[in-house]
């Protein structure tokens, strides 16, 4: 663990205060970011996605220079021949008002997400509750930010195992899929490699997914944003969902039913670099 203005702290130094609103409330914001060979992947753009979270929330991050100082000198106290998870935390600070509260942790992956990127996962559809475009015109439910309020997306995937999946795929109340708790829906129709848009749904921008269709021409590919019922998905060439921690984990199973094995896979996965 690294504390901005402090640097490495032993992992069971108290950082948090009682009074911490991202603890009271959840207000706060974070990032997850792969750690390979020692070094965050994709930095700048987990920090650009972090400001714009910021903004949202009307929440003062520190500057990018000092976020990139903090995320380093987490990673340089890893091991170096271990792939890891750097989670990158903002809170707005004591509940009386105060600096924000800023820390950086670095841990394994765990097994069971390396497992799910060798097996797949099945997966299971809920309703999120609202219009596919009803968060791009109501700023106060944070559309686009990754906030600390996940207890929404951690009870949806506490339910999916419950009924004996692994995954949550999101379902708005018009009937198009829009994303999982913790990962972004990409999907291969013919040789358009997609994505649902963030800006129309209000859904997080996922990172890996950004960067897998940005270099789609390496496999051959293109890319595009577009809608898409769940219905419709065992129709394409192959259903992933992509995660800075997981990285792309092929869907093979949609509410019981069986997903087409994708003979594309191997080469996503081997173009983002993770290993399996």
């Amino acid at each position: 663990m690294a504390v901005l203005g402090r640097g490495v702290v032993p992992v069971d130094t108290p950082v948090l205060r009682a009074d911490d609103l991202g603890v009271l409330r959840g207000d706060g914001i974070f990032e997850t970011l792969h750690v390979r060979a020692g070094k965050p992947w994709l930095l700048p753009e987990h920090l650009a996605r972090m400001a714009t979270s910021a903004a949202r929330l009307d929440l003062e991050l520190p500057d990018a220079a000092a976020l990139t100082d903090l995320a380093v000198t987490a990673c340089t106290a890893w091991r170096q021949d271990v792939e890891g998870a750097l989670r990158l935390v903002c809170t707005r600070g004591p509940e009386q008002g105060g600096p924000v509260t800023v820390f950086a942790t670095v841990g394994p992956i765990p097994e069971h997400m390396r497992a799910a990127r060798r097996d797949g996962i099945g997966v299971v559809t809920a309703t999120l509750g609202v219009a596919a475009d009803a968060r791009r015109d109501a700023p106060w439910l944070l559309g686009g930010a990754k906030s600390l309020s996940y207890a929404v997306n951690m009870a949806s995937q506490r339910w999916a195992g419950r009924h004996g999946a692994d995954d949550v795929l999101w379902i708005s109340a018009d009937g198009y899929a829009l994303e999982a708790p913790t990962s972004t829906l990409v999907w291969l129709d013919g040789t358009r490699l997609c994505t649902v848009p963030p800006a129309d749904t209000g859904i997080l921008a996922g990172t890996t997914a950004r960067w897998l269709l940005a270099h789609a021409g390496a496999l051959g590919l293109t890319a595009a944003e577009r809608m898409v019922r769940p219905e419709d998905l065992a129709a394409t060439n192959g259903v992933w969902f992509t995660s800075s921690v997981r990285g792309c984990v092929p869907v093979r199973q949609l509410d019981g039913s069986p997903l087409p094995e994708s003979a594309h896979t191997a080469a996503i996965q081997q173009l983002l670099g993770y290993p399996v």
